[in-house]
């Protein structure tokens, strides 16, 4: 019998210590159609997904993923995602957040191995009852702590107790990866799976030259079917897809990353700083220097979450 998330809407767990360089964040919540994403976002974080409801669709860098209750996403930083929840009822999710020191409070290389999972091909985990008990009872722990300290924000003896337990739950993960039943399902339609197919090789060769000629050939397709094809299917024109995904990089390295503006530019497919700043301006509506000076900041010192451009 599996053991279920102890959910409870609009509970929060936070800690938030910033002298330590320990950032955790559980937001139990629902979510409906309508406030699906338009576009995928990245964050500066880890994240885990956790789908409460029966099933929503999950996409990793273009790709889409069905998932269902249980099921564990595993998201590592800068990785474009997003998740689309099925119309009618409100769907019911745990989103943890968390953030460490880069030298893992000296055990780097036993922090390195726990991570692993979220840097798996697929990060995408479904787990047998007996796996899946241990890490929802990890995961209840946490949820009955915050209740003992009567917060919201916890500090003190009951951010070491959480950041024990988590650690404990990031070890687990790690140990049953051997146990992962989740397998992505096939798409039905040959001409969805090979549009998405295109998208996802944009995510992943987006600082290269892309032009609908290439992608087509590549696709197999011409140039023509290719661009109606991918509008019909992702809502968006090929250059726009290009110009977001783009875009959506040049932000993580502008508030993670010390690199020159127009280094990231060209680290990031533009072809000219001109191109690229009036591209930066029309999605985000602010020029790359005054969105850095906006979240660089912010990003460094209070673990905040920084997220825009169709977020």
């Amino acid at each position: 019998m599996i053991n279920p998330i102890r959910y409870e809407e609009k509970h929060f767990i936070i800690v938030n210590d910033i002298p330590n360089s320990i950032f955790y964040f559980f937001d139990f919540d629902i979510r409906y159609a309508k406030e699906n994403m338009e576009f995928e976002h990245f964050h500066s974080y880890y994240e885990i997904h956790v789908l409460l409801s029966p099933n929503a669709i999950h996409f990793l860098e273009g790709i889409p993923y069905p998932i269902q209750c249980n099921d564990f996403v595993l998201l590592p930083p800068s990785l474009l995602h997003k998740t689309s929840y099925p119309k009618n009822d409100p769907s019911k999710r745990l989103i943890i957040t968390f953030m460490y020191k880069d030298d893992g409070y000296g055990f780097r290389d036993a922090y390195s191995e726990m991570l692993k999972p979220f840097h798996q091909k697929l990060p995408i985990y479904r787990f047998p009852e007996s796996q899946l008990n241990i890490l929802t009872g990890l995961l209840n722990q946490i949820v009955e702590l915050s209740h003992q300290a009567g917060s919201q924000e916890l500090s003190g003896t009951y951010e070491l107790v959480l950041h024990s337990i988590f650690t404990q739950f990031l070890y687990c993960l790690d140990q049953f990866q051997g146990y992962n039943l989740y397998e992505k399902e096939n798409v039905d339609n040959k001409i969805t799976e090979r549009i998405y197919s295109v998208s996802n090789y944009i995510h992943t060769h987006y600082r290269e030259d892309l032009t609908l000629e290439k992608l087509a050939h590549d696709a197999f397709m011409s140039p023509y079917y290719l661009s109606h094809q991918f509008k019909r299917i992702t809502g968006y024109t090929i250059t726009h897809y290009i110009h977001l995904v783009r875009i959506r990089n040049c932000q993580f390295l502008l508030i993670n990353s010390e690199d020159k503006i127009t280094q990231i530019a060209f680290d990031c497919g533009f072809s000219s700083f001109s191109q690229f700043n009036r591209i930066f301006r029309k999605l985000c509506g602010e020029s790359p220097s005054e969105y850095r000076k906006k979240h660089f900041y912010t990003q460094q010192s209070a673990h905040q979450p920084v997220d825009n451009l169709y977020s």
